[in-house]
């Protein structure tokens, strides 16, 4: 067989794959571990900021926007930059897309999980990060995507299915407590840059309540990610 019949077959759904209690267990301990740990959240928190960005970036292409590149910061802050109107639904879609986005991919990802699909959603996030490379604008943005961009990739190609689904079950768990932790971080911020102040000026409205909606996807997300590994 060759490797573009190999590449062909892995991208295919397969069974729908269900983890054990120990194995839950093991995977909810792993991911408490990542985000209690201080050392080890300030590595993590950088891959929830990358989809942070990356869902400016996506929500902004689909807006007709053109994306021209993005930068992670060591502090977990980052920047997406996409051109077009200076004003509108586009433009606003593009800027709120940025805090729901790892939780909405959490969500995604429990889901595929539960339905066998983890192989084919390993295949387009690794899509996604491929061309996200060739926008990068710092190193350590590029150090970020590559190294997502690996661990993807040696899942897709190497992992059977069991270990896909425990570890997209862990990524889920991480992304939405990040999601959370950067929704309480953005709360918080009162610089002019934050998104739900640029929401503020965009469309007229409250930014308290541009971080309702932010409250609302994440908790929606959480509520998908419990419910479907339960």
């Amino acid at each position: 067989m060759s490797w573009v019949q190999e590449a062909l077959q892995r991208v295919q759904p397969g069974e729908p794959v269900s983890l054990a209690a120990v194995e839950l267990a093991v995977v909810g301990g792993v991911a408490l571990v990542l985000v209690l740990t201080p050392p080890l959240w300030r590595v993590a928190r950088l891959g929830v900021t990358l989809v942070h960005e990356l869902g400016h970036a996506v929500v902004g292409v689909l807006a007709g926007r053109t994306f021209t590149g993005f930068v992670l910061r060591g502090d977990a802050s980052g920047h997406a930059v996409t051109r077009g109107r200076s004003s509108g639904p586009g433009l606003v879609a593009t800027t709120w897309a940025g805090y729901p986005a790892p939780a909405l991919l959490a969500a995604g990802l429990a889901v595929a999980v539960g339905r066998g699909w983890a192989a084919p959603v390993l295949a387009v996030l690794g899509l996604v990060l491929v061309v996200a490379l060739v926008q990068v604008r710092s190193v350590l943005t590029a150090a970020v995507t590559i190294g997502a961009l690996a661990g993807v990739a040696a899942l897709w190609w190497w992992g059977e299915p069991q270990l896909q689904a425990q570890v997209l079950t862990g990524l889920a768990a991480v992304l939405v407590v990040g999601a959370w932790r950067h929704l309480v971080a953005a709360a918080r911020d009162t610089s002019a840059g934050n998104d739900a102040r640029v929401l503020a000026r965009l469309a007229a409205l409250p930014r308290v309540i541009w971080l309702a909606t932010f409250a609302l996807v994440c908790g929606w997300a959480t509520w998908v990610v419990v419910t479907t590994v339960r």
